[in-house]
């Protein structure tokens, strides 16, 4: 497994959104992206990063941003998550992990003295290049829009 850090070219993908849509980084390709990788939809941290980039999304629009959010949770789940939490940015369906795996993020985690393997919850800022400018570890799911805000000032 990879890992991905600044100035690194970030691993194209082409996967399916909440909306049966399909979606690859290329798209976005002269855009700068936040592509935030997050565990599970509709789980209280996840949530909260998923709901504090909303309630921030214009904010970031007007900094030139797109957001796409990426789990291994499939289509039908990305979209009940998208609809009850009113989320405005594309979420990218990763049953594959094809994805989590490029990115690194796919990693053997430690829960109550069980080992398994699961989503790093990280995120990584990629410029209009393609090219990888941050990468944020340690993401605070209250306040993860300004984690950014914060890198990119």
């Amino acid at each position: 497994m990879s890992t991905l850090k600044e100035g690194n070219k970030a691993p194209d993908f082409t996967a399916k959104d909440q909306n049966g849509k399909t979606v690859s980084l290329t798209d976005y390709k002269g855009k700068n992206v936040i592509l935030y990788f997050y565990p599970k939809d509709d789980t209280p941290g996840c949530t909260a990063e998923s709901c504090d980039f909303r309630d921030n999304y214009q904010s970031l629009l007007s900094k030139g941003f797109e957001v796409i959010g990426v789990s291994t949770d499939d289509e039908k789940s990305h979209k009940k998550f998208e609809t009850k939490y009113n989320l405005p940015f594309t979420l990218i369906a990763d049953s594959e992990k094809q994805i989590v795996e490029a990115y690194g993020v796919w990693v053997e985690k430690n829960m109550y003295g069980k080992q398994y393997m699961g989503t790093a919850r990280t995120t990584f800022i990629i410029d209009c290049n393609g090219v990888i400018s941050h990468v944020i570890g340690k993401v605070d799911t209250k306040n993860s829009s300004q984690q950014v805000l914060d890198l990119i000032q």
